[in-house]
């Protein structure tokens, strides 16, 4: 799974597509509606810098394997919670950060910030290790 994620990132897509396609079959939803749900989360959420794409494609693994069915089953809320608050705790511990801005050092949502990614090739070198640690995290948590 972890291959498959930073595959489909050197693919081309988004970090958040790129783990959460990854986990996709395994959990029983298609590759490509996957690819369609995440695409919007990528770039730190719709290319705002937030949340890094690789940890939003994590957090909804975590919500597809652990979602609640039901608005009063609070203990499987709760599971979800806690799996997102190790993952965190996790990507945090390895990276500092789960902002996008925080992790590249400059933000994407301006073009100034987009350009100083751009010529240091930041997506290229940083992002593949945020997508492999996001699916390994989720291959110890899952």
């Amino acid at each position: 799974v972890v291959e498959r994620a930073v595959s489909g990132f050197e693919e081309g897509f988004n970090c958040s597509q790129a783990v959460f396609a990854a986990w996709a079959a395994e959990l029983g939803l298609d590759r490509e509606t996957a690819l369609r749900v995440a695409t919007a989360f990528g770039g730190g959420m719709g290319h705002r810098g937030d949340t890094c794409g690789a940890v939003t494609g994590a957090f909804m693994a975590i919500g597809l394997k652990h979602g609640r069915l039901r608005a009063d089953d609070e203990e499987t809320r709760d599971l979800a919670y806690s799996l997102v608050d190790r993952f965190v705790q996790e990507f945090e511990g390895r990276h500092g950060s789960i902002v996008c801005r925080e992790l590249l050092g400059h933000d994407i949502s301006t073009p100034e910030g987009m350009e100083q990614v751009s010529q240091n090739n930041l997506a290229a070198t940083r992002c593949p290790g945020f997508v492999r640690d996001a699916a390994e995290i989720l291959n110890e948590i899952l």
